[in-house]
């Protein structure tokens, strides 16, 4: 018999045996029960088939549409950032003994998977000041999410209180979750650009399971750790901080600050924004939680002859067997993109992290100033912040039109808050990474006073 592509697995002979399988005479039975007055009749409005050179061809002008971070200057933020990549990062995650790997359930075979998640989790302790950190949680704002449900399972309360401040998509992620969870989420508005602690304190009360916040904040702006932690404490709540990992090359961690649980987005740490995702969510906690934590420990050991060893220990069963009973559903694999906050980390140094920290507040800094200066915007907020910031609009601007002017001028503009925040139209969010120069924020200001 011969095919017309031998590549292609599925051959006439084998479709014919699946449908004798099944009791089908042709694939038209599979579709008989879908009523025939909504069937597509007809042919897709789409193009024939195309060789591989027509293809490629193809797939770049699609891929040209976009508006990247190659062809455009970014100053736009909102949880995806446009930081520097050390080019070593892409020579070792492309090594196929990293990019194939997937969950690492055999030890004897998977000793270096194993070991760069571990490296992964001592990085994250060091960063977040926290006892324990797990790895494979799939992003920042699904891992703010899984916090929620583990200090409503350790406290046996059902009311989370989650700042407005925090990240719009986070915040509806955790809506999710506690309707699957039966839990309550009550809101705490913002005065300044951080949490209103007045409100806070109003809310919190016996059923608080956990206070949420994210420092720096949506806002860009630094949320005062040490006054929210004796508010949820008093009242034996826990309390969860989403972080930025680059800003903690300046500011405290918050597990020094009393946080009990930790979480964030690796994705500053050497993994490319890539239009959206995807990126690599990270999970800490204090020591008595850590038989809590969803995703997988990977932990240290010795072999038989006392060589160093690594496994995966405190694993429960039931997140992979008996799901239903899991405390947590995700048992996926982010470790590749774990692998590139490793590399960054291990390439930056401390003195690197402190360096790109300082040079994404100091350069933050001075766009807000240029753009207060030169375009008639003001700064809304007056709370410290790192590098991002809200710059509210001349009266009648709309952020949407100033993007598009901006994008016609080679530049992405900020988020137009005025889509989560009803209260904040006419507003801006602006972000400024290592990779900004003076050149390109004076250029953005200048452009901007313009269109305004």
């Amino acid at each position: 018999m011969s095919y017309k592509h031998r590549y292609i697995p599925m051959t006439e002979q084998d479709e014919a045996e699946m449908l004798q399988t099944i009791g089908a005479q042709t694939i038209e039975d599979l579709f008989r029960d879908i009523p025939a007055s909504i069937r597509y009749r007809g042919t897709l409005p789409m193009s024939s088939a195309l060789d591989e050179q027509e293809l490629l061809k193809h797939m770049k002008e699609l891929a040209g549409r976009n508006a990247d971070n190659e062809r455009f200057i970014s100053f736009l933020g909102a949880g995806l950032y446009d930081h520097h990549i050390p080019v070593v990062i892409n020579h070792i995650i492309s090594r196929s003994e990293f990019y194939t790997a997937y969950t690492p359930y055999q030890p004897e075979i998977s000793q270096g998977e194993l070991q760069a998640i571990f490296e992964f989790q001592s990085y994250i302790c060091e960063l977040t000041g926290m006892a324990v950190a797990n790895a494979s949680m799939y992003d920042g704002a699904t891992a703010l999410a899984e916090a929620g449900a583990l200090a409503s399972a350790a406290t046996r309360r059902k009311q989370v209180v989650i700042s407005r401040t925090v990240h719009p998509e986070a915040r509806e992620i955790m809506h999710t979750t506690a309707r699957g969870l039966g839990l309550e989420v009550v809101e705490i508005g913002y005065a300044g650009g951080v949490t209103d602690l007045e409100q806070l304190q109003s809310a919190v009360s016996d059923q608080t399971a956990a206070v949420i916040v994210q420092s720096p904040n949506f806002f860009g702006c630094v949320e005062d750790i040490t006054a929210i932690e004796p508010i949820v404490h008093a009242r034996k709540g826990l309390l969860v901080v989403s972080m930025n990992p680059m800003a903690m090359g300046l500011l405290e961690a918050p597990g020094r600050l009393g946080a009990d649980i930790v979480v964030g987005d690796a994705q500053p740490l050497g993994i490319p924004a890539s239009l959206g995702g995807p990126t690599c969510g990270f999970f800490a906690v204090a020591e008595p939680l850590m038989r809590r934590m969803p995703g997988r420990i990977v932990g240290q050991t010795v072999d038989r002859d006392g060589k160093r060893g690594f496994v995966l220990t405190l694993q429960a069963r039931e997140q992979h067997i008996r799901r239903e009973k899991a405390t947590s559903n995700i048992c996926s694999n982010q470790a590749l993109l774990a692998l590139c906050a490793s590399v960054y980390l291990s390439t930056m140094g401390k003195a690197g992290i402190l360096e790109a920290a300082n040079l994404n507040l100091q350069k933050a800094h001075y766009a807000a100033s240029a753009i207060g200066s030169q375009s008639g915007c003001t700064l809304p907020f007056p709370s410290p912040f790192f590098n991002e910031f809200v710059v509210k609009l001349p009266d009648g601007a709309s952020a949407a039109e100033l993007n598009r002017g901006l994008l016609a001028s080679g530049f992405i503009g900020g988020y137009d808050l005025g889509e989560t925040y009803p209260e904040l139209a006419g507003h801006m969010l602006v972000a400024v990474t290592e990779k900004r120069t003076k050149a390109e924020i004076d250029q953005f200001a200048n452009r901007l006073g313009e269109l305004v």
